[in-house]
């Protein structure tokens, strides 16, 4: 996008670009997502930033108006496999706090200073100011959404020291730790106030475009796998409750199928451009682990997808013209645990079941329905090393094979149908969910390259028009 073009978004408050792009106002010193609904600033006091984290290091702040920091993420990083893209998903993960610079290098197989060049030059910021912004907002959610102290806040978000917190704090939003807190919303949820790691926090998992909800809870629901999963309520009012197993501990997270809508702008303008949000609660042992959670989430439900890109390249085609039409928005579903996906993918839910209740760690706390975490591959290898699962377990386990957010997809795939038994429908499904591919294909289909590079969208449609026809009820 050429500045012209960025402009005329933020003038019309076109929320099809939040997260794709900030600006930020010389006179003010503040900066924005394009929808803000501020006065629209003179062109020449405008500048624009990739992310949030190169306009604060430019030294502005954020907009306590439109919150550019609660913005889903640029879609451009789940779908560029090349080391900027890679990058980018692994700061997101949390790698940078938990492993520094020097770790996210070494899993990307580059030197600490090319990963800070090529950042620096694509995304206008380098990796630790890109955890910065991010821990950041980490802090802003627990301030505003749960009733720990400052100081606790301060570590569960990933700051070295208190003062670091509060200099990082009043840099980014203009304001102390204290002061952002009396300053939360009023409209959240009644338990917003009192909310504790333990007893769960409340969010707004945000996405762009529309979202088609019931598609993505359907396929959630086939799916469940006992123990770990569960999905209760109506068609259309349904929760999704998962455990998770996370760098620090174990999370119990519940998602609400429908999706939340803000208000109605005043601009007829961007009526047909609004974003929403899926109602969350996570409960988590060890409230670092709140980043990687939410992140986690955000894959799983395909939340930073640009449903409008994907939508007009498919909507061309006379096949998917009329089922896109139908189902805008459409996700491809990733998973909350690439390691987990890759075994359920392989044995099916049946033997899964089976796996978790054998060999699966028992919650402290059951909840519900939800009594396990899933067996890690190295549980999994030692007791059960015969045949594929053993051989694939074993790869996991070893990191032979890597499936995190910054794997490499190509050698992931490689490395996949080089182990004994593996086949290409498997490998094709481990690539499109737990490497979160956009663009693969279903192994020997006869698949236009037209639909490139969303052709795991086009599978989705052609698999929700199947499963709409079989539900229609016969003459």
């Amino acid at each position: 996008m050429d500045e012209e073009t960025r402009y005329e978004a933020v003038r019309s408050r076109d929320a099809r670009f939040d997260g794709e792009f900030f600006f930020a106002v010389e006179t003010t010193g503040i900066y924005c997502r394009p929808s803000c609904p501020a006065v629209t600033p003179k062109r020449q006091n405008v500048r624009y930033y990739a992310t949030a984290a190169a306009a604060q290091n430019s030294g502005f702040r954020a907009c306590r108006r439109c919150r550019p920091d609660a913005v889903p993420g640029s879609a451009a990083w789940n779908v560029r496999a090349d080391v900027v893209g890679r990058a980018m998903r692994m700061i997101g993960d949390g790698v940078v706090d938990r492993e520094g610079v020097g770790g996210l290098a070494v899993r990307l197989g580059y030197s600490a200073r090319q990963v800070q060049r090529q950042l620096t030059a694509e995304v206008g910021a380098g990796p630790v100011a890109l955890a910065r912004a991010q821990r950041a907002h980490t802090a802003r959610v627990l301030l505003q959404t749960t009733g720990l102290s400052i100081t606790e806040i301060a570590f569960a978000a990933g700051f070295a020291s208190v003062r670091q917190f509060n200099d990082t704090i009043r840099a980014v939003y203009a304001a102390t730790p204290s002061e952002l807190r009396a300053a939360a919303p009023r409209g959240g949820p009644p338990a917003r106030r009192g909310a504790t790691p333990s007893a769960g926090i409340p969010l707004r998992l945000a996405h762009r475009g529309p979202y088609q909800a019931t598609a993505v809870f359907d396929l959630l629901a086939r799916e469940t796998v006992a123990g770990v999963e569960e999905t209760n309520g109506p068609r259309g009012r349904r929760t999704y409750r998962r455990t998770l197993r996370l760098p620090y501990g174990t999370a119990i997270v519940a998602v609400d199928e429908r999706p939340g809508a803000p208000a109605p702008r005043t601009s007829a303008r961007t009526s047909a451009h609004h974003g929403g949000w899926l109602d969350a609660r996570l409960r988590l042992t060890d409230p670092r682990d709140l980043t990687t959670a939410v992140q986690r989430l955000r894959r799983l439900f395909d939340l930073d997808a640009d449903p409008y890109a994907v939508d007009e390249r498919l909507g061309q085609d006379p096949r998917l013209g009329p089922l896109v039409a139908a189902r805008p928005g459409l996700r491809s579903p990733g998973t909350a645990d690439p390691d987990e996906l890759a075994v359920r993918a392989l044995v099916g839910t049946a033997e899964a079941e089976r796996l978790v209740r054998r060999y699966g760690k028992t919650l402290d706390a059951p909840s519900g329905g939800l009594t396990h975490v899933f067996p890690e591959p190295a549980v999994l290898a030692e007791a059960e090393p015969a045949g594929t699962l053993g051989v694939l377990t074993t790869a996991l386990a070893d990191g032979t094979l890597r499936l995190d957010a910054g794997a490499d997809r190509d050698d992931a795939r490689h490395t996949l149908l080089a182990l004994p038994g593996m086949d290409d429908d498997t490998a094709a499904v481990i690539r499109t969910r737990a490497l979160g591919d956009p663009d693969v294909a279903p192994p020997g289909g006869d698949v236009p390259d037209t639909w490139r590079p969303w052709r795991s969208y086009a599978v989705q449609h052609l698999r929700a028009a199947t499963e709409s026809a079989s539900h229609e009820p016969t003459t």
